[in-house]
């Protein structure tokens, strides 16, 4: 079923294993010519050109970009008990978890009468966006508010794609789900106009106005990713995000049936989502093989989860053990990484690079989608070998407060001075030394 790559008795450095590996593809370049254009509408014409661009990509065109607030409410009250109640659980445990991300204030004493404080300071307002497409995700909604809130975000807006089906309104559980986090501004706006809106604000069809936001995050398709290309800078972005990936580095202790249900759950979302086995044992590979096959006649999106595993970007990496195994899932630095191996909490103890790791044959990726209390919205595209998934500080700005004495400058003059005129700037020693006139001969 899985493509295979034999890694077994190769040397191989991590640029090496990153350039044979799977993976899934994603060229921005090549659709930023489609998006400029479409952000450079928004900002000059606003919501009308987001309401126009909306009818064309989607279908519909919504009477305001705004959802009215008794929209929300109503979404709430006519939502299923049992989604309302899986999703309270789930707001809970992310509250938990992220509450114990908020960072202190610290200061330094750097000399007597000289310190330097690092405080930390919420952006004002973010934009969270909640992709639609193949899916729907109130989930996404849990995984971007809840940290901003945590962080102290004054202001937020929920962006979702209108559905037709909806009155030109964005999904209903959607609208629940920013109901039950207290979220009362949702607008009606996706792709790449969402994003420039977002960016560069406007004036609703009711002459209301759509504030701009600081920082825009939350996953999206191509075109989400390259106008957030184009829009950085002007405005903050968590990341350019990619098809969604499961690395899983198994050895014979793994259950088949487990290891293939959870490469199965992450080609669900998309025919590009990448799900990739790194095995020291045939054995497994052959099981896993057997049973992918079992299962996906089974499911409910069959043809998406055999274009996703058929694909070049997922596949079967056979090594010779499982600290080659490690060394791979390191280069390779998955959005999503199990450990279903003997001692898989060791094994996890030298990953160094994996957006998410989950650990052992009862942690799978579905719970972190849902209800673990992590976050799912995961560097891809191997960028979690620098960069992190989405947290409170994310929505922070550590900020810099020198407090200095007029001894404790007069003490370190000279050197100021020294390092001024090292690098040619002697204006810079200046802005000292015109605080302490010579006496006596002394610069300081």
């Amino acid at each position: 079923m899985l493509s295979r790559t034999d890694l077994r008795g190769r040397t191989t450095t991590p640029a090496q294993l990153r350039a044979v590996l799977p993976r899934a593809e994603m060229d921005v370049d090549a659709v930023l010519h489609q998006v400029r254009p479409i952000v450079d509408a928004v900002a000059a014409r606003g919501v009308e050109a987001v309401l126009e661009y909306t009818e064309k990509f989607d279908g519909v065109r919504p009477a305001s970009v705004r959802v009215p607030a008794s929209e929300i409410s109503s979404a709430l009250s006519s939502l299923d008990p049992a989604l309302r109640e899986a999703l309270e659980e789930v707001i809970a445990r992310i509250r938990r978890v992220h509450a114990d991300q908020r960072r202190t204030e610290t200061t330094t004493q750097v000399v007597p009468g000289g310190t330097v404080t690092e405080k930390w300071v919420p952006v004002e307002r973010v934009g969270l966006y909640a992709p639609g497409g193949l899916a729907v995700y109130p989930s996404t909604v849990v995984m971007n508010v809840v940290p901003a809130q945590i962080a102290g975000v004054e202001s937020l807006v929920v962006c979702s794609p209108p559905q037709a089906e909806f009155g030109g309104l964005p999904h209903p559980t959607i609208l629940a789900a920013a109901a039950l986090l207290g979220v009362d501004e949702v607008w009606a706006a996706g792709g790449a106009q969402a994003q420039a809106l977002m960016a560069h604000g406007g004036v609703d069809t009711d002459g209301a106005e759509l504030a701009s936001v600081d920082i825009v995050t939350g996953p999206g398709n191509i075109y989400v990713a390259a106008a957030k290309r184009v829009l950085r800078g002007l405005i903050g972005i968590d990341a350019e995000a990619g098809p969604t990936e499961i690395a899983i580095l198994a050895d014979s202790s793994a259950d088949a049936v487990h290891v293939a249900a959870d490469l199965i759950s992450q080609a669900e979302h998309d025919p590009l989502a990448a799900s990739v086995l790194v095995t020291d044992s045939v054995e497994l590979a052959d099981a896993v093989d057997v049973e992918l096959e079992r299962q996906i006649a089974a499911t409910k999106h069959v043809e998406r989860i055999r274009t996703a595993l058929g694909g070049s970007q997922s596949g079967t990496v056979l090594v010779s053990s499982v600290d080659e195994g490690v060394r791979v899932v390191n280069a390779y630095a998955a959005e999503h990484l199990e450990i279903q191996t003997v001692d898989a909490r060791a094994v996890a103890a030298r990953i160094r690079s994996a957006g998410a790791i989950f650990v052992g044959a009862h942690s799978p990726v579905s719970l972190g989608d849902y209800c673990a209390g992590s976050n799912h919205v995961l560097p891809t595209g191997g960028c979690a070998r620098h960069s992190s998934g989405l947290s409170v500080q994310t929505f922070l700005r550590g900020i810099h407060v020198i407090d200095y004495s007029e001894d404790a400058l007069r003490e370190v003059a000279d050197k100021v001075v020294a390092l001024a005129n090292a690098e040619d700037l002697p204006a810079h020693g200046q802005a000292v030394t015109a605080r302490f006139p010579q006496k006596g001969g002394n610069t300081a």
